[in-house]
């Protein structure tokens, strides 16, 4: 089951500011909160206080805290490995293990005796976890979760993601990435231009990313890296269909009631045999063989467009496609309206038989 998730910084926030941002994410359904104590000194007892204010507020709001800490966090605090009392006092659900820790550590870290979930950065390596595995760690604990990048031009590659992803899925160890906030400012550190785990998300929308993240298939919980999302982001987020891929997509005006219903309550899939050219949901011909679909904007395709075979098409009347590229329309085709432009991307990674939703928007 997919999560969503926020973050906050409590050493860059105010605390009601922080309170009303994890209300407002529970209330969209988010469970994951993520922050850090990498800038937090073991004297800072106010900054203290007030992580463990944020952290009391997402429990009672039913989510789990995850705090980013390293091997100097250990350090500064005169803390083991073999000892996560310290931050089981502070309420948090488990630590990211940032850097520092070896394999061994980190395996064994995973039986603490708080029963906390240890974090592994999935970003650096893509062969780390299997040393983690060849110890026999305690998966019921142990999860993963990718970096995020505050510098322009320094997230991950598509391909960096899926490579070091996949020996978390085989395992069936849960993963998260980060998404990043059009709205938000405030990351742990001064410097914060997004922060996203992928680079190509950086300037996207919200959903998008998470769209994408989702059809990798190497992703669990997705987690708004920066703060603090709008509502609007936290409603659209809360709003994506978690179970399967979904398009945002904009009809014509004149399409008919019946072009109407294909799109809004067929269940749509890809065929199996798929095409370069189009994305084949052909239930809807089966379903619909005795209505009629007369000729009507039988304009020329470009790759996003939606068509339905209208009755010149005879056997295939009534089946919906999706354009992949630009095409010839011979007239068989009325394109009904158009896949949101900014998701043209995904619809390439669709799968053969693989479930998708059609949101209309206005």
């Amino acid at each position: 089951m997919h999560k969503l998730g926020i973050s906050v910084y409590p050493t860059q926030s105010c605390l009601e500011e922080m309170i009303h941002y994890i209300e407002l994410s529970a209330k969209y359904g988010f469970k994951r909160v993520f922050t850090n104590l990498l800038s937090v000194k073991n004297d800072d007892e106010a900054v203290f206080q007030k992580f463990k204010s944020v952290v009391r507020v997402a429990t009672e709001n039913n989510m789990i805290v995850i705090a980013d800490i390293n091997h100097k966090v250990f350090k500064d605090l005169n803390l083991t490995p073999k000892d996560l009392s310290f931050f089981k006092s502070l309420g948090v659900s488990g630590i990211r293990v940032d850097a520092g820790f070896s394999a061994q550590e980190i395996a064994q870290m995973s039986y603490n005796q708080e029963h906390m979930f240890v974090e592994l950065n999935i970003s650096v390596s893509a062969t780390f976890i299997e040393d983690v595995l060849s110890y026999k760690p305690n998966l019921n604990q142990l999860i993963g979760c990718h970096n995020f990048y505050p510098q322009t031009y320094t997230g991950l590659s598509y391909n960096r993601l899926i490579t070091t992803s996949e020996s978390y899925k085989k395992n069936a160890i849960k993963t998260a990435a980060f998404v990043t906030s059009q709205e938000g400012k405030i990351g742990p550190w001064k410097i914060m231009e997004g922060l996203p785990t992928l680079e190509s998300h950086r300037n996207l929308l919200t959903t998008v990313q998470a769209k994408h993240l989702l059809m990798t298939n190497v992703i669990d919980d997705l987690l708004i890296g920066n703060a603090f999302a709008s509502e609007s982001e936290l409603r659209a987020l809360s709003e994506i269909n978690l179970t399967m891929p979904s398009f945002d997509v904009y009809l014509s005006n004149d399409i008919t009631s019946l072009d109407r219903k294909v799109i809004e309550k067929e269940f749509h899939f890809n065929r199996g045999d798929v095409s370069d050219y189009v994305i084949r949901s052909t239930m809807s011909r089966v379903h619909y063989k005795n209505e009629d679909f007369p000729p009507n904007s039988t304009n020329q395709i470009v790759k996003g467009d939606i068509m339905i075979c209208n009755d010149a098409y005879g056997h295939y009347k009534g089946e919906m496609q999706i354009a992949l590229q630009d095409m010839v329309n011979k007239g068989y085709k009325n394109v009904i309206g158009h896949v949101r432009k900014e998701e043209h991307f995904l619809l390439d990674l669709l799968e053969p038989w693989q479930p998708f939703e059609l949101k209309v928007i206005s």
